[in-house]
């Protein structure tokens, strides 16, 4: 595709935008109708550790998401002359699991709780047992249990409960969504509906039932979406918040949020059955896309989905990447 092909492609918005947070970099990519990558910004950042906890600010996703997607203009524009205003579509993609509850106010009750803790051993190690499925400790709904065996006040005033994606979307678009596969790291999914699993969500109301929560577990969940379908448009508020030159007009449709699993089997297309892919980043993790359901439980095995909601196992491990990038660096400070 030759130079000017590009430039109609991005003034008639004949392009995607794909962002990603990751747990290092927040990654901005603007493709072109041949499905090509044709400009790019990121912007790096790093979790905190605040009172025990793995977590990261908003107001940090905010400014590295404004500073992310703002370097990829700036790319586009360097790149061909023209200002970006608009694309086909666009897709948020993110770190899965992890627990961000909100109140009716769509205020955050706690600190963003990420996959990297492990803080929830006694929640997990229970729920597994109470619905013969595995739940790791990084999923939302071991960190919610978690929470309510703890005791923690914030634990009434939960409206929405979601992962760093689906926060990220509803905020640009107004839905409360989130793709199967990110959804599979919130709570069991139900393979032939699509969906979350019903009677697991039944068994979870039962059992803190006794508490007289002002919610069911269904009622604070986001709607699960597979690939392919809408999953709401860019609103006013949405554009000026990832843009703040204004240039962005409003009115973009968004495909399904996902983990950053998700959009990994769909970069290595390792979405059908019997097919499979290893990542090593800040986590190591190996996947196999499963042809039937597993007869037993096996806490080894982590159960997610991908995009369309087939069956995933998953070996997951927290430390990768990042240790070793440690230990690079103290080896670079010795050497100066």
């Amino acid at each position: 595709m030759n130079l000017s092909d590009i430039r109609n492609d991005i003034i008639n918005g004949r392009t995607a935008i794909g962002i990603e947070l990751g747990s290092t970099r927040i990654k901005t990519v603007l493709v072109n109708s041949n499905n090509e990558p044709i400009a790019s910004g990121n912007h790096n950042w790093e979790n905190k550790y605040v009172n025990n906890i793995w977590t990261y600010d908003l107001e940090d996703v905010w400014k590295g998401l404004q500073d992310s997607y703002g370097n990829m203009v700036k790319d586009v524009e360097a790149k061909y002359g023209v200002k970006l205003q608009t694309a086909g579509a666009i897709g948020i993609s993110a770190m899965m699991h992890g627990y961000l509850p909100f109140d009716k106010s769509g205020k955050l009750l706690t600190n963003f709780r990420t996959w990297r803790n492990t803080i929830t051993g006694q929640a997990s190690e229970f729920l597994t047992k109470y619905f013969n499925y595995p739940i790791p400790q990084r999923w939302s709904i071991a960190h919610l249990y978690q929470a309510i065996l703890n005791g923690e006040d914030h634990i009434p005033e939960i409206d929405f409960i979601t992962t760093l994606a689906g926060y990220v979307h509803w905020k640009l678009t107004g839905q409360r969504v989130l793709g199967i596969d990110d959804a599979s790291g919130m709570f069991p999914i139900d393979i032939q509906k699509s969906d979350f699993n019903a009677k697991m969500i039944e068994q979870f109301n039962e059992l803190v039932k006794p508490k007289n929560y002002p919610w069911r577990l269904e009622n604070i969940l986001p709607k699960v979406l597979v690939a392919g379908q809408n999953a709401g448009t860019l609103t006013e508020e949405g554009a000026r918040l990832l843009d703040v030159t204004g240039q962005l007009k409003p009115g973009i449709p968004f495909c399904p949020p996902e983990g950053d699993a998700g959009t990994g089997m769909t970069a290595t297309n390792s979405v059908a059955v019997r097919t499979g892919n290893v990542s090593a980043g800040t986590s190591v993790f190996a996947m196999v896309v499963l042809e039937k359901e597993l007869s037993a439980v096996y806490p080894e095995l982590d159960l997610v989905t991908t995009p369309d909601g087939k069956l995933v196992a998953m070996v997951h491990s927290n430390n990768c990447t990042s240790d070793y990038d440690a230990w690079m660096a103290l080896y670079n400070d010795t050497r100066n």
